[in-house]
């Protein structure tokens, strides 16, 4: 028990007991550890000794002992000494030795998932970030810098702080739209984390002293961030936090008076119900979003899942109608300046969309076709893949298409080549490939077995 006048958390035989458990590192450590600005950003710059002063000064750390834990034990974990860590901490050239980082993430417990390397007899899904320090699809540092002067942490600083300018708001816009961007190629576990923690920065905001303008900016980018946050859950197969998100982005696009994010989140309910096999109830809640937002980009994405629905339930006339209002509209519209981002509509998004249309009412050579120019596409001018879920879903249209003209070798090894990629929505995934196993089971039963062997395998893995 405490005296009276004594300010310690706690008493000295239990601070004993509290640094005996440090004696040797954690056995082990929960996800939402890392979840913290300092890690987030520590892991961005790809940095271990900005993820040893993150681990460091960790809020926990400094609830229980008033401190930081210094570089001595850190170095005693780690098989180093304090002056060896101060090194780490501050080199200008970050430790690049494989098996040493490894050892160290080893250690401290970092997630898979946050690493830009892989740790012994385990994988990240595909990440595209360059090695080395350079500028990468997931920084928005460059942008930032460019367009207002300040980069992520001192944004993170003035959010924390409560100073809110129009520099800041044009900071926070610039960071959700490339959170939008790096939607099709970044792994979702990493930008979902990002994703919710900036929502909740940006949510925190509302209750400050804002003018209408700042305020309805704020409102925005909260309603793109729950949209973000909504497909990676989706994605990541939780549909009913998904679903809690979507309505969350409705609101605030309400709220905002914004009649985009009011067409996304209706566009969200239709991708669901679309993915679920719920054909029908995808046109009424298509129709919401388009009524919604009639001249912008997403009533041509709903007019897509309109033509996907009417496609899946024999409607070709109906197909061709919804087609041809989408393709009328998005001529319409001018070429938008990040086609990129997720929640733009862009001619090649469109060709993705006609070619799933193409494939379901059997004109394959149209679908062929487009399924060649979104593979051709998915790759950047250095040959890597920068839309892994698109190509996956064209190779499954070409898939299709060879199983319906007999060529079962080719169908099955485009099909494991797909359901492979370590980027994936998992619900468009399965709907697409669950078409292309009707078609290789069209063959009889053994056809085709390695493909719906993994195909089953993915259906039955934990959603996570």
């Amino acid at each position: 028990m405490l005296a009276g006048d004594n300010t310690a958390r706690l008493c000295g035989r239990c601070h004993r007991e509290q640094r005996d458990q440090l004696r040797t590192p954690p056995t082990q450590l929960r996800n939402e550890f890392f979840e913290t600005d300092e890690f987030w950003l520590a892991f961005e710059s790809r940095h271990i000794g900005k993820i040893f002063k993150a681990f460091r000064n960790h809020p926990r750390h400094l609830q229980l002992f008033g401190k930081a834990l210094n570089q001595e034990l850190l170095g005693r974990w780690l098989g180093l000494n304090q002056t060896q860590v101060s090194k780490i901490e501050n080199a200008k050239r970050p430790e690049q030795n494989i098996e040493t980082l490894q050892k160290y993430a080893r250690i401290l417990h970092l997630p898979q998932h946050l690493l830009w390397f892989d740790l012994p007899g385990r994988s990240r899904l595909q990440d595209l970030r360059t090695q080395g320090g350079e500028s990468t699809p997931g920084s928005p540092n460059e942008e930032l810098i460019a367009a207002t002067g300040m980069d992520t942490l001192e944004l993170l600083h003035r959010v924390r702080t409560s100073a809110i300018d129009t520099a800041t708001v044009d900071a926070l816009t610039i960071t959700v739209d490339q959170l939008c961007c790096d939607y099709q190629h970044a792994d979702a576990r990493t930008l979902i984390t990002a994703g919710r923690g900036w929502l909740a920065k940006v949510t925190d905001l509302l209750g400050n002293r804002l003018s209408l303008a700042q305020h309805r900016e704020i409102l925005t980018n909260a309603g793109m961030l729950a949209l973000l946050v909504g497909c990676l859950e989706y994605d990541l197969g939780d549909a009913v936090a998904a679903e809690s998100t979507r309505r969350m982005a409705l609101a605030l696009g309400q709220e905002a008076g914004d009649p985009g994010l009011v067409g996304w989140a209706h566009e969200m309910l239709a991708w669901f119900q679309l993915t679920t096999g719920h054909h029908r109830a995808v046109l009424p809640v298509a129709d919401a979003g388009i009524r919604a937002a009639p001249t912008r980009s997403v009533a041509v994405q709903l007019l897509g899942q309109q033509a996907k629905a009417h496609a899946r339930m024999g409607r070709p006339e109906k197909v061709h109608e919804a087609l041809e209002r989408g393709r009328a509209l998005l001529d319409q519209l001018p070429y938008p300046d990040r086609p990129d981002h997720h929640f733009v509509v862009d001619p090649d998004k469109w060709d993705f969309y006609a070619m799933d249309i193409y494939r379901i009412v059997g004109e394959d050579r149209l679908a062929g076709r487009n399924a060649d120019e979104v593979i051709r596409r998915s790759v950047n001018s250095d040959g890597v893949v920068v839309s892994p879920m698109r190509r996956a879903e064209a190779q499954l249209t070409l898939a299709v298409i060879a199983a319906r003209q007999g060529d079962l070798d080719e169908a099955t090894s485009l099909g494991l080549e797909a359901l492979r990629e370590g980027r994936r929505s998992r619900p468009s995934l399965l709907m697409v490939a669950g078409e292309l196993e009707r078609e290789i089971r069209s063959h009889g039963s053994g056809a085709g077995t390695e493909f719906t062997a993994l195909l089953a395998d993915l259906q039955r893995a934990p959603l996570t």
